[in-house]
């Protein structure tokens, strides 16, 4: 026994601490002493579990003569020691009214919770245990027991498998991937995996689509900058639901088959399984990913994302050059490569961006007075560029020629 306990009744210090003789531990066992309810029982709890064995039968049989009401009186209180909660908890025919004391009850130790969902063939019981989230995350064995117990109901059931995948399978299915990634020299996408809010989600990646995407990520954390992220930018993270995900995958498919006349299958599961991730995932990955991985997210109708590509410290300038030439591509892009002084010494890159009716006028006319006067003619008489920049384009071919 023990004398940890709240009260401060020296008698009850007395008996738990084992000072007590036999004569009054006998009379306590029997419920004789003139204690109130909470300490009476806090004091049979303890001698049924002492090592007198004639003590431990006399309070083993005065707790069973408790009336419910007391015991479930006791269960809710926030002065209950926590031995005596665990000896309730572990009580089959503690009743329904004790045992959804105990579930709500704070103090209740999670292992003594665990005990109440294995012993209790109450489901409604089951349920307030499955409520409490903080506690199944805190203690997984309140899980397993609760999917142990025949008595649980479906939406106990539903709470504890969802629980147990969002916050134990796909924490330990991440990790067990980043490991093997490492073990293979694939840091980069170690990081990118870990990190990752899209891996394991019900509505996300697989492990399987995990290590396909593993495959296109060839930049480390220590490489990438993302300060360009203004915080205006941050309404464009809004997450887009499954199925909008879905429709810009199959977009993307469908503009990749009609330039390819029929896209790869290869290449039709990678564009289906990175527009799935989720907008932060597709950032990261659009930052970190390969050329084949930018390829793709620079068509992302998601223009935060769309930009993170031309942040990729791995894009190329034969990459930027095709980028300017693209006319289904964000005009903010388009924009942000003409800002670039690296960029805007490629003539090629210039070029496409004068000719790209998507790119934004001022960007436009700042680039005609570096154009050769052959290609300004030429972009006078096309039609697909807007009125100003052809008017432009003539008075700057007007201007050289006089």
């Amino acid at each position: 026994m023990t004398a940890d306990t709240k009260s401060t009744n020296p008698i009850v210090q007395a008996i738990l601490s084992g000072r007590a003789p036999q004569q009054a531990r006998m009379m306590a066992a029997r419920g004789l002493l003139p204690l109130p309810q909470d300490e009476m029982i806090e004091v049979l709890v303890a001698l049924s579990a002492g090592e007198d064995a004639e003590v431990s039968r006399a309070a083993v049989a005065t707790l069973d003569e408790q009336p419910p009401d007391a015991l479930s009186a006791v269960a809710a209180s926030g002065e209950t020691a926590p031995t005596v909660l665990s000896y309730l908890a572990g009580r089959p025919d503690s009743g329904r009214a004790t045992q959804e004391a105990l579930a709500l009850n704070a103090l209740t130790p999670d292992e003594a919770i665990a005990a109440l969902a294995r012993v209790t063939s109450d489901g409604t019981v089951l349920e307030l245990i499955s409520i409490n989230q903080q506690r199944l995350i805190r203690a997984p064995a309140i899980i397993e027991a609760l999917l142990s117990n025949t008595a649980r109901t479906p939406e106990a059931e539903r709470r504890a498998r969802e629980t147990q995948r969002e916050f134990f399978e796909k924490e330990r299915g991440v990790q067990q991937i980043a490991e093997e990634m490492r073990a293979r020299g694939l840091d980069a996408a170690a990081e990118f995996v870990e990190a990752a809010e899209s891996v394991g989600a019900e509505d996300g990646l697989t492990v399987e689509d995990a290590w396909l995407i593993a495959e296109h990520i060839e930049v480390s954390d220590d490489e990438i900058d993302d300060s360009w992220l203004p915080s205006e930018w941050l309404e464009e993270l809004i997450e887009e639901t499954f199925e909008q995900r879905t429709a810009a995958a199959e977009r993307l498919i469908s503009e990749a088959s009609a330039e390819a006349g029929d896209a790869a299958p290869k290449r039709v599961a990678l564009i289906r399984r990175v527009m799935l991730m989720k907008v932060k995932d597709r950032i990261k990955l659009a930052m970190k990913g390969d050329r084949e991985a930018r390829a793709i997210l620079i068509r992302d109708s998601n223009k935060v994302v769309a930009t993170a590509v031309i942040h990729n410290p791995r894009i190329t300038d034969q990459e930027v050059e095709a980028i300017a030439a693209m006319r289904t591509i964000s005009d903010e892009v388009l924009r942000l490569i003409g800002l670039s002084r690296a960029w805007a010494r490629s003539y090629p890159i210039i070029h496409n961006l004068a000719r790209n009716p998507r790119t934004p006028l001022g960007t436009a006319m700042q680039i005609l007075t570096r154009l050769y006067t052959k290609d300004l003619k030429t972009i006078s008489q096309n039609r697909n560029v807007s009125d100003a920049v052809r008017r432009q384009a003539v008075r700057l071919t007007t201007a050289r020629t006089q």
